[in-house]
């Protein structure tokens, strides 16, 4: 991006800046060359690691370039280094469209894998040896950067893959980021340019130890906290998080010689187009990523590998796999690449992943530690799980200092005591689990790990189903299980109670506010009034949700109830059944086993519950304090152009919200169902369809849609 002249040039002008600090003229004369130092050390420090003057220098220099602007504000430019950061507060995140959409990586993990892609791409191109390019896999967050007549105009989330939150002014915090670049050189008037935000281990530890210091809780891994920092409301606290940025892809190249938009599959022809001018040659990916370093952009160019054939991609990603933890920031795998870009425009892509791009994952994390103890919880079924509380161990970017072990078979099946040397691992780098004990470090001291016969928190007996390996508490007034009932009727996807979340049940609970269900809907609101945080207008939007969760559909209210095995597609045909939802109470086992996706085991659960008096009488209770028993949205037999089709929504949906879906397909008549079989009339499919989709392949009578072909069905 500089050469040695420039270079040369712009460490003089630096040192004649801090010679005439004194003289406001002198500055204000040439305030843009101060802009032009300022964006030089930015890219000295933040891209290429390697600062020619020191933090106090370049503090001095921002501040006399804030000063002369302040005191001239039509001097501000747009890409003004002191246009980072935000004055105010974001208000929210507006959804906006990819000119491309973002797609995610098909998965690998072994050479076999490597090689089954290889053998892919060759019988497409028809060639003997492919070259590919090789990148880390960032472990953070992706993020998709447009760049218009050189100036950065908008940033955005991954989002649904289709559409994303505009993040620009948080984006603009991250200084290895630039706000402008020069693309009008190469003729290039916008270009969408794919990245992975990320925080580097140094960062993430001075960030926990600020935390410390505050007497805050610390964060947990790198990845989530770079996450959750784009969504942050305030630019400044995104900025004092010292995030950073690799720019890895190029999507959507428009110049003086290429038309803006176009269809889909006209995007890759004109970065291959641009790209090839650019380069007096074959387009490849590796230039692409040359041409963004060039252009002053972190991308993967120091540290990407182009190799001839997939066995030297597979050497190499073996050999860096052992690499991984001397890298100053975390990644999971590598992503490998077809280099030449015509070739990834031959290979095209599925509505999930491009054909021309495969990421290589890792092995998954592992790590010894000691088990501490077992602690034994009550879920909201009663479920005791036991919990092993280890020695803290960071693994995978995560301190792990809980595991859940299940249960008491697994607990034998792993053969672990108290005191044990165990080890552990991330599998998929996500879900930390027990692999085993290491049997040789014991020294006597360790002791057996005793289930409890009586419940750890009403002290009740347990009982355990002979066909099951879970013991449970049957006491439906046990403390630990009515707190967590409540906590499911009061979630998003049940009676969805606005402002009465997880924390706030437990503290009425606790103070004796609160003791059932229905009185959620009995509240002392004056009580209530003199706990700390909670004033009139907290208050106010409490009592409005509670009254509003009265006209819930009935789906929602028997979800809600937390019978077992019915989750949200099983309470939506059980309230189909019915026009009241006490007609349940005269349902045998066999009447309910006649429903869509109803089985033995689901119908017991169905009709114990209807069998037990106490939550016969809890529903009364609900209807009498004016909640929705009756099943206003019932459909008709017959009715609507869809009626008796039964339907399946897998993946992310580009237009419409899964529920927004499913609801449009009852309202025609449709039913719901939860899983593949040869039932299943339609699936309809959006990106990361999963195994779902290839169920459904291998079953002729499925009919396998779109999204589009879904909103055509039902008349658009």
């Amino acid at each position: 991006m500089f050469t040695d002249k420039d270079i040369a040039v712009l460490v003089q002008q630096s040192k004649l800046f801090l010679q005439n600090s004194s003289d406001v003229n002198y500055i204000e004369n040439n305030i843009e060359q101060l802009r032009n130092v300022l964006r030089f050390h930015e890219y000295r420090y933040y891209v290429l690691n390697d600062a020619l003057i020191n933090d106090n220098e370049y503090d001095f220099l921002f501040s006399l370039l804030e000063t002369a602007e302040q005191k001239n504000p039509s001097l501000i430019t747009k890409d003004s280094p002191t246009q980072r950061v935000g004055s105010s507060l974001n208000e929210g995140f507006e959804t906006v469209q990819h000119l491309v959409p973002m797609l995610s990586l098909d998965n690998s993990y072994n050479a076999e894998d490597l090689q089954d892609f290889d053998r892919k791409v060759k019988e497409v191109s028809g060639l003997q040896e492919i070259e590919y390019c090789i990148e880390p896999k960032f472990d953070g967050a992706s993020i998709s950067l447009i760049y218009e007549n050189n100036l950065l105009v908008r940033a955005t989330t991954r989002g649904n893959g289709v559409e994303g939150d505009d993040i620009t002014t948080n984006i603009k915090q991250i200084r290895s980021i630039p706000l402008s670049a020069p693309f009008s050189q190469y003729g290039i008037e916008q270009i969408e340019i794919r990245g992975e935000v990320i925080m580097t281990k140094d960062a993430f530890n001075k960030y926990n130890e600020r935390l410390t210091e505050q007497g805050l809780p610390t964060v947990a891994n790198p990845r989530n906290t770079a996450a959750g920092s784009l969504r942050i409301k305030d630019p400044k606290e995104v900025a004092n998080r010292n995030l950073d940025a690799f720019l890895y892809h190029v999507s959507y190249i428009a110049s003086s010689n290429s038309s803006k938009g176009g269809a889909l599959e006209m995007f890759n022809s004109n970065v291959t187009a641009q790209i090839s001018s650019l380069s007096n040659g074959g387009a490849t990916h590796a230039e692409q990523l040359k041409l963004l370093w060039d252009c002053g952009l972190r991308s993967t160019e120091k540290i990407k590998k182009v190799a001839k054939n997939i066995q030297e991609v597979i050497e190499y990603v073996t050999t860096f796999e052992q690499k991984r933890d001397e890298l100053p920031y975390e990644i999971d795998g590598m992503v490998i690449k077809v280099n030449n870009l015509s070739l990834q425009e031959e290979l095209g892509m599925t509505s999930h992943h491009p054909r021309w791009a495969i990421a290589y994952k890792f092995k998954a994390r592992q790590a010894t530690t000691i088990l501490k103890a077992v602690e034994f919880q009550v879920g909201r079924t009663g479920a005791i799980t036991p919990v092993a509380k280890l020695e803290p161990v960071f693994i995978g970017g995560v301190t792990v200092s809980s595991i859940s072990v299940h249960n008491e078979y697994y607990i034998k099946e792993k053969d672990l005591k108290i005191g044990d040397t165990v080890l552990i691992e991330r599998a998929g780098d996500v879900i930390p689990q027990i692999v085993k004990s290491v049997v040789e470090k014991r020294n006597g001291t360790e002791k057996e790990i005793t289930f409890p016969t009586t419940c750890p928190v009403c002290n009740n007996t347990l009982f355990k189903e002979d066909d099951e390996a879970v013991w449970r508490c049957i006491n439906i007034e046990c403390t630990a299980q009515v707190v967590e009932k409540i906590i499911h009727f009061a979630s998003k996807d049940a009676m969805d109670i606005k402002s009465f979340g997880e924390a706030n049940v437990r503290k009425f609970y606790e103070l004796n506010l609160l003791k059932d269900i229905p009185e959620i809907y009995k509240l002392d609101f004056s009580k209530i009034g003199t706990l700390e945080g909670f004033g009139k207008k907290s208050i106010d939007n409490l009592q409005a949700a509670i009254e509003a969760s009265k006209q819930q559909p009935l789906n929602r209210l028997i979800y809600g109830l937390g019978i077992r095995f019915v989750g949200e597609t099983t309470a939506k045909t059980l309230a189909n059944s019915v026009e009241h939802l006490l007609d349940c109470k005269h349902k045998t086992e066999e009447d309910l086993q006649q429903l869509e996706d109803v089985g033995i085991k689901v119908a017991k659960s169905i009709h114990h519950f209807f069998s037990n008096s106490s939550n016969i009488q809890m529903l009364e209770e609900l209807e009498h304090l004016g909640l929705q028993l009756k099943n206003t949205k019932k459909q008709a037999v017959g009715s609507g152009g869809l009626a008796g089709q039964t339907f399946l929504f897998t993946g992310t949906l580009s237009k419409l919200k899964r529920s927004e879906a499913e609801a449009l397909a009852e309202q025609q008549g449709g039913i719901i169902v939860s899983g593949i079989s040869a039932k299943l009339n339609y699936l309809v499919v959006g990106v990361d369809a999963g195994s779902k989709l290839e169920k459904a392949k291998k079953i002729n009578s499925i009919k396998i849609i779109s999204e589009e072909e879904f909103l055509k069905l039902i008349g658009g």
